[in-house]
């Protein structure tokens, strides 16, 4: 029995089918070769066409099927993984009223900042478990505000994996899961919020149906079915934001367990118990997959929005001749601390982290006479790893300090460099998987399938590749140089 695991991320489309008695991937595919475009209107915004992800999941899935490595009819479910926070806005019909503002779009952030104010900032915490910021909530309301031909036109507003779901079933649902990371959802009363939607003035009507995250949320409808030489009717049985399905990937389930990503952005997500909160709302809490109003599992998540942008940018600038293997070789080249080069990288607009402020990426200390290409990788991937401390540190006066974190060795951690790096300024082991989005989503349709018994058995199989421990080398001097940097900043 296979199932299909789609993955919709920022930079590209992945899907990957995997065979459920050994977990193990049968075909993979990802769609485009080069990266999707991001719009910008504005500075500080960020907006994706709906529907060119939906064309790049097709030819994605296309693409696996013609491997000849199995046959789609035998595909039983389908799981989705989603940026999260993007969102999604259509009419009575279906169709996509504008393109989707996404995560790391930035223009709601006073939108966010005022309703905080209004509703009342420990009411939100205690309630939102985070204000309500630069989520999903508050670029509703800047649409509402701004775009009103565009809102008086909306049947449905849904999370990116509720469209992806959508096109390939014509049904629309959701989750607590994705209402909590829009923060949409009232946690002490177990419901919508009352006081956010009564303050932003939304009608009710424009919530998709909730539903278990493991959960039948239509069938595959005839005509996609055709177009995809799949089995009619099989169900779309697994929808989750991309953070809490990689933890899921990871088999981070458990409160204590802790995830890691080095992608497009960079993520530290860790599983609690506890309606907890920071109370500067820096680092953000969720419902996980398996959260119910019985069981509380939370995710606790840090992201930082520059890490693998940051270095795609470097690739750029120095000429976009080299692999990012060859760049990572380079890197190593030079001393650890770059000879002094200091990197921000919070280049990709607002960061929670930093109270939603616009930093920007910077190097600092640049010496002509001294610095080259090689410290300039190493910098970046210092100060990407430097940012990650900066974060665990908000999440440790938390209550959330992890002894191992896993993650998944691709993007930055296919890095030696960034690896050991990473380990070293937080002090915590991680251990890699061979594993990504994709598969993780196919897992998790199992689950909800009831293809697997239990998320245990869905991971019966996974193993860690490497583990990696801290070598006793310090950058503690750099990296304190680096966060009096930052600080100057804030």
């Amino acid at each position: 029995m296979l199932l299909l695991g789609i993955d919709l991320g920022t930079s590209s489309i992945k899907a990957s089918v995997v065979d459920a008695a050994t977990q193990k991937v049968v075909a993979s595919a990802q769609y485009p070769d080069i990266e999707s475009p991001i719009t910008v209107l504005h500075p500080g915004w960020a907006e994706q066409s709906p529907e060119m992800w939906w064309e790049h999941v097709q030819k994605a899935i296309v693409i696996c099927n013609n491997k000849g490595l199995y046959d789609p009819l035998d595909i039983a479910a389908i799981g989705i993984a989603y940026q999260m926070h993007g969102l999604v806005l259509v009419d009575k019909n279906q169709q996509v009223l504008r393109d989707s503002i996404i995560w790391c779009d930035s223009r709601a952030v006073e939108t966010g900042n005022k309703a905080f104010g209004a509703i009342g900032e420990e009411h939100c915490l205690s309630h939102l478990l985070n204000s309500p910021g630069n989520f999903t909530a508050s670029k509703l309301a800047w649409v509402k505000e701004n775009e009103p031909e565009v809102y008086d036109r909306i049947d449905k507003f849904m999370l990116p994996g509720d469209f992806i779901a959508m096109r390939l079933t014509g049904e629309v649902s959701t989750s607590v899961s994705s209402l909590s990371e829009g923060i949409f959802y009232d946690f002490l009363n177990n419901r919508l919020s009352k006081d956010l939607i009564d303050y932003f003035g939304f009608d009710e009507a424009l919530f998709p149906a909730i539903q278990p995250v493991f959960s039948a949320h239509g069938g595959l409808t005839p005509s996609i079915a055709q177009k995809l030489n799949l089995k009619p009717g099989i169900p779309v049985t697994y929808k989750a934001g991309d953070q809490p399905n990689n933890a899921l990937s990871l088999n981070v389930l458990n409160p204590g367990e802790v995830a890691a990503t080095a992608g497009t952005s960079g993520v530290i997500y860790g599983v609690s118990d506890q309606l907890a909160y920071d109370q500067q709302s820096r680092v953000n809490t969720f419902a996980h997959v398996n959260y119910t109003e019985t069981q509380k599992r939370l995710g606790v998540l840090l992201c930082i929005n520059g890490v693998g942008s940051m270095y795609r940018w470097l690739k750029n600038i120095i000429g976009g001749s080299e692999s990012y293997l060859q760049m990572n070789s380079k890197g190593a080249e030079a001393q650890a601390g770059s000879n002094g080069l200091l990197v921000l990288p919070f280049g990709n607009g607002a960061e929670r982290m930093l109270s939603n402020k616009i930093v920007g990426a910077q190097f600092s200390n640049i010496d002509l006479n001294i610095h080259t290409q090689a410290h300039m990788i190493r910098a970046v991937q210092e100060g990407i790893a430097f940012a990650f401390r900066y974060g665990l540190d908000i999440m440790r006066e938390n209550g959330m300090n992890p002894t191992v974190i896993r993650a998944g060795k691709n993007n930055l951690f296919l890095s030696e460099l960034f690896t050991e790096t990473f380990v070293n300024i937080t002090g915590v082991p991680v251990e890699l998987y061979k594993n990504d989005g994709s598969v993780g989503a196919a897992l998790g349709a199992g689950i909800g399938a009831n293809i697997f018994s239990s998320p245990k058995q869905a991971f019966e199989h996974m193993h860690p590749v490497e583990l990696v421990q801290p070598s006793g080398k310090s950058l503690e001097p750099a990296y304190h140089e680096w966060k009096t940097l930052l600080q100057k900043q804030l």
